[in-house]
């Protein structure tokens, strides 16, 4: 009976309580419980308070959807009382980049600080893992911050729970034979992808065939520099027709940073052979450069103290920072990006390809084109902020749905004629185009020189979202109806009007408060007077 009574509604508009199909399938497969340490706890303000009840909802939700048992608790990592097991425990969390916040609140009429743990770790019976949960875009309000980190919960706590899950890892090749990843020799995508997927450095003048490319659910070019040949474009082109995915990370102008000090040097284009394939599929990369008044640092050295160098951060446009999104589920959220060098994309005409813009320029930028002089020099004086007059200028594009083969309508390579597998049309398949080939290579550390993860700035504190960004692809790009599909969520922020508030304050508390009360009182009268009429209806039945 029990389980026959067992139901949910959401009556929510926004289906707040819902759970996304792949979410549910997540679950449904699960085969060993789950415990999830809440390390948000404690007495916490207003905002934070809900945010915390939430991420207990989302929790007891999976709970319910579960083939196990997903269990919670409480635990605040300031509760150990060993200084030393404390210190511990907190760098522990910081491997999954759950760091400590201080949040600021009013109490008593003061200001207080509290360090709390906006995460959670989640564990079988083998393994843990955690994540930070309170995410946003630079800029936003601290309830814009809350709201997009509710939205976001059911694809944080599902994305973890999937990693502890025992699955057998998709592979993803990165094409090396054309000098791509010389600047890390490919760390910074393994560093950011080797927990999910098996990562291959592929040189692609081996392969023989497609066949040889399909056993791969994705396919990165990450900065080549030199030209790709036609039968290399074919395997590219027909791998796509077949279903592949494509990210293309491509600087269209060679910049030699050496040469840069003095009077400088001149970024001058070169061929890859890659702009032919791009444009059948609806892009262009310009030859060009972008500058944007949101800029990142290079550093020089500024003199000698003694026999050491100093080193200083000289004021770089060419180091684009990007905190302008798109609403789409792989950028949604994201922090701010680094791009440098990046050129501008254009779209053109590509009949079934649907071209979606991901992220953006700021409101300050500039195009130089071809030949762009580069120089330290340039930036000894502050940038002249008319000159830049461009604005959100798209820096990656999304291409999805039909695409048309290149080879169509041509003569295939030499190699490949005859070909019965040859495609003319895909039926899926997808593309992601940046032209900036150092987004998706990490850096290395000026001390050690040992390599760095992707995103970490090498002369500085900060940690730029590249890679998630290039995580959030994969996952959309393999699986675009799966749980990336879940951060498409959206939750409308209500706020009340303060001075209707104060208008009607009292008659909304006795909506809310009498009315309730008054009925319920109501309604015990009208129980007391239907009884004491049945039983005196009894009492007279009897005496007669």
């Amino acid at each position: 009976m029990n389980a026959f009574l067992d139901f949910r509604i959401d009556l929510t508009e926004e289906h707040r309580y819902s759970l996304h199909p792949a979410t549910k399938e997540v679950l449904g497969n699960l085969e060993e419980p789950l415990e999830v340490d809440i390390l948000l706890s404690g007495r916490l303000p207003g905002g934070m308070r809900r945010f915390q009840k939430n991420i207990e909802e989302t929790v007891e939700t999976f709970n319910a959807y579960s083939e196990q048992p997903i269990t919670f608790r409480y635990f605040d990592p300031l509760s150990i009382e060993d200084p030393k097991e404390q210190e511990e425990y907190i760098l522990y969390l910081t491997e999954f980049g759950i760091n400590p916040t201080n949040l600021f609140a009013s109490e008593g009429g003061g200001q207080t600080s509290k360090l709390i743990f906006p995460g959670v770790i989640v564990r079988n019976e083998e393994y843990e893992t955690g994540g930070l949960l309170l995410k946003g875009e630079k800029g936003m309000s601290p309830e814009q911050m809350l709201n997009l980190s509710v939205e976001n919960l059911e694809y944080e706590l599902i994305n973890m729970i999937k990693k502890l899950m025992h699955s057998d890892k998709l592979a993803v090749a990165m094409i090396t034979n054309h000098g791509e990843l010389q600047e890390d020799e490919g760390y910074g995508i393994v560093e950011a992808l080797g927990e999910e997927y098996e990562v291959y450095k592929v040189p692609l003048h081996q392969a023989k065939k497609v066949e040889d490319l399909l056993s791969f659910e994705a396919v990165i070019v990450a900065g080549p520099k030199a030209v790709y040949q036609e039968r290399e474009i074919y395997l590219l082109d027909q791998y796509l027709m077949h279903g592949g995915n494509l990210i293309f990370a491509v600087d269209p102008l060679a910049v030699n940073m050496e040469d840069a000090s003095g009077e400088g040097t001149l970024a001058l284009g070169f061929e890859t052979g890659l702009d032919r394939l791009l444009f059948k599929y609806g892009i262009r990369i310009n030859k060009d450069l972008i500058q944007d008044m949101n800029f990142g640092y290079y550093p020089v050295v500024a003199g000698q103290f003694g026999d050491q160098p100093q080193i200083a951060p000289l004021p770089w446009p060419f180091y684009v920072v990007v905190n302008r999104m798109s609403g789409h589920v792989i950028t949604k959220g994201l922090d701010q990006l680094m791009f440098k060098f990046v050129s501008s994309l254009d779209t053109v005409k590509a009949d079934g390809v649907r071209k979606t813009p991901l992220v953006f320029s700021g409101n300050y930028s500039r195009t130089l084109a071809q030949p762009v002089r580069v120089a330290f020099n340039d930036m000894s004086q502050e940038p002249d902020i008319k000159l830049f007059n461009q604005s959100q200028l798209p820096l990656a594009y999304l291409l999805e749905g039909s695409f048309t083969s290149y080879f169509k309508n041509r003569f295939l390579p030499e190699e490949f004629e005859g070909d019965e597998n040859f495609v003319e049309n895909s039926e899926n398949g997808a593309v992601m185009v940046v032209g900036d080939g150092d987004w998706i290579q990490g850096g290395q550390d000026v001390q050690s020189g040992n390599p760095l993860p992707l995103g970490v700035d090498p002369f500085s504190d900060v940690n730029y979202a590249n890679r998630e960004f290039l995580q959030n692809t994969l996952r959309y790009l393999i699986d675009p109806n799966g749980i990336m599909a879940t951060r498409s969520k959206e939750l409308k922020i209500r706020p009340l009007d303060k001075k209707r508030v104060e208008q009607e304050k009292v008659k909304w508390q006795i909506l809310n408060i009498a009315v309730p009360v008054g009925v319920i009182f109501l309604l015990g009268l009208v129980k007391i007077y239907v009884r004491k009429r049945k039983y005196a209806v009894k009492q007279q039945k009897k005496v007669n």
